[in-house]
């Protein structure tokens, strides 16, 4: 994890992992910046992080009782951005936060979804502030206000999603405040700035505070050319138009909690509507709500872009977004006819179940001393299985599965 030394110490996960404790609620949760990136890499597809917390992987999207949920893991670096995944354990000081870093790979494949409910993101999209109440969030985080006259607060990538995807909700963290926003798509920001009677947030002298990234990435970042980062990092990840271009336009509700302390605004509880599926659903079918499964539109993309999956610096030219979109729908086909079961919906329990891959705390074999090892995840190999796809993230089976798709050529 990729802190200070001060604040390596095990936090309350570990129970749930180990069974100690369990969630009350499924959880659907992404990776932010602070985790353990390993557990995270070898669930890259997506799974269970313990009983009834499941992890949305490095991007995915599933469906909990119909209602679509997709989200990506991780923060913006423009340096990292268009790189492969090459980090390996043992990590360095470098790795140790790179491996965290978006990827242009899953911008892009997120990019191909049509639109979702909810997006989960730990980054704010960049300018997002634009069509809030700035005022208001200047007052409570005064040092933000360099960052916004730079145009350098938030993710440009992640502002590109949220244009071509349109979401009904968008949620995101990082930042430490709460923060709401109205995107009324195909409409320039509103002067929302009105101050609303808010005090200012204090100092807890008992927050830890930790800074996002070392040294070395600050610098590269006040050194990073604007038109790299804002406009081409934007540009490349929007759609074209031609699926959305018909389509009235759409409002998304941002919001960003704040950490969860005492007297903070952590929490927030939201109504979606039901999805028609549930009207379908017999009374004795509703006592086994909710039901998590698969989104079969994200396992045509995963299909789809697996063979251009980088596994180390050297990315691979992408295809064409109207090849890649006519990709996804061949694939889409595929998932129909090997995947889904009659009902057209694939639980997520029917593939993967959460076991410990790896020694729980205080356990034997357990070390708090040195770097684990690369633990094969079951529910990785599981997952790759179901799609016919090769396990990239396990180095022991690459290769014992046999995908049907073809080799890109080598950049």
């Amino acid at each position: 994890m990729a802190v200070p030394d001060k604040y390596r110490e095990l936090g309350g996960f570990c129970k749930y992992y180990s069974g100690e404790k369990r969630a009350p609620i499924l959880t659907i949760v992404i990776g932010g910046n602070h985790e353990s990136s390993n557990y995270l890499w070898e669930l890259y597809h997506g799974g269970w992080l313990a009983p009834n917390i499941y992890f949305l992987g490095h991007a995915g999207c599933v469906q909990v009782n119909g209602i679509r949920i997709a989200g990506a893991s991780g923060i913006f670096k423009y340096q990292d951005f268009q790189l492969g995944h090459w980090e390996r354990l043992p990590y360095n000081h470098g790795s140790m936060r790179s491996i965290y870093h978006i990827r242009e790979f899953n911008v892009r494949r997120l990019s191909l979804l049509s639109s979702p409910t909810v997006f989960l993101s730990h980054d704010w999209p960049r300018s997002i502030e634009q069509y809030g109440n700035l005022r208001d969030l200047l007052r409570r985080k005064p040092y933000f206000r360099e960052d916004i006259q730079k145009g350098s607060l938030g993710s440009p990538p992640l502002m590109g999603l949220m244009k071509t995807l349109q979401p009904d909700w968008w949620f995101s963290a990082h930042l430490h405040c709460r923060f709401e926003a109205n995107v009324r798509h195909g409409a320039q920001p509103q002067d929302n700035r009105q101050a609303e009677p808010t005090t200012a947030e204090g100092t807890n002298p008992d927050e830890i505070t930790i800074e996002d990234d070392d040294t070395e990435d600050t610098k590269a970042a006040e050194a990073e050319p604007p038109h790299l980062s804002q406009e081409k990092a934007n540009t490349d990840v929007e759609a074209e138009g031609e699926a959305s271009a018909s389509l009235p336009p759409k409002n998304t509700k941002f919001i960003a909690l704040d950490k969860c302390l005492p007297k903070r605004q952590f929490l927030e509880v939201i109504d979606v509507p039901e999805s028609p599926m549930l009207s379908n659903l017999r009374p004795d079918e509703r006592n086994h709500l909710p039901v998590l499964s698969f989104d079969p539109e994200w396992l045509a993309i995963t299909r789809a872009f697996h063979p251009y999956m980088p596994l180390n610096r050297l990315q691979m030219s992408y295809p064409a977004e109207t090849e890649a979109r006519k990709a996804v729908e061949k694939e889409l086909e595929w998932v129909r006819r090997h995947v889904l079961p009659e009902s057209g919906i694939k639980k997520v329990d029917d593939c993967q179940t959460f076991i410990t891959s790896a020694p729980p705390p205080g356990s034997e074999g357990a070390s708090r001393k040195q770097q684990p090892p690369h633990y094969p995840n079951p529910q990785t190999a599981a997952f790759c299985s179901m799609l016919e796809i090769d396990n990239k993230i396990d180095p022991s089976s690459a290769g014992t599965q046999h995908t049907t798709l073809p080799h890109p050529p080598q950049a």
